[in-house]
């Protein structure tokens, strides 16, 4: 087993379980260790905090390693021969999942957890980690992600080198086609080329296309042939970008996507591109930190 584990975090909610089906399929797929992580929620209903004592909190604490136990033999039925460990905190489980997540391969999350009613809103224990993660982020949708290829959306960016790795590794170990996806429009390009004004719109709209399909080509060459048994569809499209990528992931069994792409602020923890499709992508999405992720 590799060092670094596939960590999940588990609060028992259906989403979680989810996540916890995900990640045991990731750990054993990349011959990695599985770490569940709960944290025990000590915030007491309205009113009732005075009775909640050192025999309250072991209280929770008992239900946070059942919680456990159940992940446990759970992940071991769907992933029989991977090696599972346990991680019981009582701190919040933003701190928690964010510590670990600092020395994980890959962290899965469910799209949300108890207490959220709106089916599309993240969690915020999701939403944060994704904001912050130095690590790779899984975000599960349903316990049976549907089959399809990866998703690679690709922009070109130096920070999206890191999501391009991350793509090209899942779709080996898993025998998945890649679809290495760039969507443009004349208004997200940085910089227009210097162009004759005699030149009709067309032309120069031209000029882009060939740029943009020559950026795609380059972003992917390097891994495409260290990793040559990978199936690669390149797909450059001049179209609506978050619509494009959403359409993509309709048919797709991953979404892999940078936490921040070109034309992104340095502090800007996640992009625009990437958040929308936390929250509306219908299969599980992959959030990859640049290199540059400041800490």
């Amino acid at each position: 087993m590799n060092g670094a584990p596939v960590v999940v975090g588990t609060d028992g909610s259906g989403p979680a379980g989810a996540a916890l089906a995900l990640a045991a399929g990731e750990a054993a797929a990349h011959g990695r260790r599985l770490v569940i992580a709960h944290a025990v929620d000590r915030t007491p209903p309205p009113g009732l905090a005075a009775v909640l004592h050192e025999t309250g909190t072991h209280a929770l604490r008992e239900r946070g390693e059942s919680i456990l136990r159940d992940a446990r033999t759970r992940a071991e039925d769907l992933a029989p021969g991977i090696t599972v460990e346990t991680a019981l905190s009582m701190d919040d489980a933003r701190s928690q999942l964010v510590a670990l997540a600092a020395e994980a391969f890959l962290t899965v999350v469910g799209s949300r957890g108890h207490g959220r009613v709106a089916s599309g809103l993240l969690g915020s224990v999701t939403r944060q980690l994704t904001a912050v993660a130095r690590t790779p982020v899984l975000v599960a949708r349903s316990a049976r992600p549907p089959a399809g290829p990866v998703v690679l959306g690709v922009d070109g960016s130096p920070a999206a080198e890191a999501a391009t790795a991350f793509a090209f590794q899942e779709a080996a170990v898993h025998e998945a086609d890649l679809l290495a996806l760039h969507a443009w429009t004349e208004w997200s390009v940085p910089t227009l080329p210097h162009t004759d004004p005699t030149r009709s719109i067309e032309e120069v709209v031209e000029e882009l296309r060939d740029g943009e399909e020559r950026l795609l080509a380059e972003a992917v060459a390097g891994w495409a042939e260290r990793c040559p048994e990978v199936p690669v569809e390149r797909r450059s499209v001049n179209g609506r970008i978050r619509q494009t990528v959403l359409d993509a992931a309709a048919g797709a069994g991953l979404l892999v996507v940078g936490s921040r792409g070109r034309g992104g602020f340095p502090g800007l923890r996640l992009g625009s591109v990437s958040s929308a499709m936390l929250q509306h992508a219908p299969c599980p999405v992959a959030v990859v930190p640049g290199a540059d992720r400041e800490p």
